[in-house]
């Protein structure tokens, strides 16, 4: 297990060609091997301007390698205010490569699920670049309402999608572990991206599928509302879930949103849909 920055109770990031324009983060991030795993094969980065979870998976040893991998190929970026979804790209290439000279390590392979957000600009305004390939995910609290911002890659949300399941039947699936997308496996990592506004007073959760193993979309809900802090929501998730039975790695950053200047790009900051850049998915 790798993690690479845990807390900041306040950040300030200045906005390029905006005088005096700045963005003020706070966050908190936990990680456990849960309470059935021998190790963490998770990996965590949180420090601005990304924050991730990814994965690992192909056995303790090589689960372990991808995620590190990927989180500290991530890192790289640590110099940059900002940040672009080519970079992110290029980092999760590396990363594959790096993967790639560890061979012999399994005979299954080695690969890593990677969810995470990043601050970015797009036409000189500021937003959370969101991205993901797995089924560890990332969620957003606004004004009380929880959208999850990421789509699983995965053999149950394919059925969902098709309708062929309902989100009950999703919950107990045999196949609720099969992921159709991952970081490794000598294949081009292939990210979903997403524009978020960034939008003051907004709490957003990065997690890996540990938490959601154990927490419905309510619970969830209900612990990134009643948390006094960044650092006091992270440990009570991270308490629920391994009180719940910690069947997983369980892994945990947020991220409050303390301030931003107005962004007359963003759109509508009320309601479900109009939080949400609707510009597709981004090219990778």
């Amino acid at each position: 297990m790798t993690q690479i920055g845990r807390s900041s109770r306040r950040h300030d990031i200045a906005v390029p060609e905006r005088e005096g324009e700045r963005i003020t983060l706070s966050w908190s991030a936990a990680s456990d091997r849960g309470h059935r795993r021998a190790v963490n094969e998770d990996s965590v980065l949180a420090r601005a301007p990304i924050f991730a979870v990814a994965d690992g998976m192909g056995g303790h040893e090589a689960g372990d390698f991808a995620s590190s991998a990927v989180i500290t190929r991530l890192a790289e970026q640590l110099g940059r205010r900002f940040i672009a979804a080519p970079e992110i790209s290029d980092a999760l290439r590396a990363a594959v490569d790096d993967m790639s000279r560890g061979v012999g390590m399994t005979d299954l392979g080695t690969g890593t699920t990677v969810t995470g957000i990043a601050l970015t600009l797009r036409d000189g305004s500021p937003y959370w670049l969101v991205f993901n390939i797995g089924d560890s995910r990332v969620y957003q609290l606004v004004g009380g309402v929880l959208e999850q911002l990421t789509v699983d890659h995965s053999i149950v949300q394919q059925l969902l999608d098709r309708g062929l399941i309902t989100p009950a039947e999703a919950e107990v699936h045999p196949h609720a572990n099969v992921i159709t997308r991952a970081v490794g496996f000598n294949e081009d990592p292939v990210p979903d991206f997403w524009l978020i506004p960034i939008v003051a007073g907004s709490r957003l959760l990065v997690c890996s599928d540990g938490l959601t193993k154990e927490l419905t979309e309510h619970g969830i809900r209900h612990f990134l509302s009643i948390g006094s802090s960044a650092a006091d929501t992270a440990s009570r998730l991270m308490d629920a879930a391994l009180g719940n039975g910690g069947r997983d790695n369980v892994s945990v950053v947020v991220v409050d949103v303390l301030g931003t200047p107005e962004l007359a790009a963003a759109g509508p900051r009320t309601g479900g849909e109009g939080r949400r850049a609707r510009t597709g998915p981004l090219p990778a």
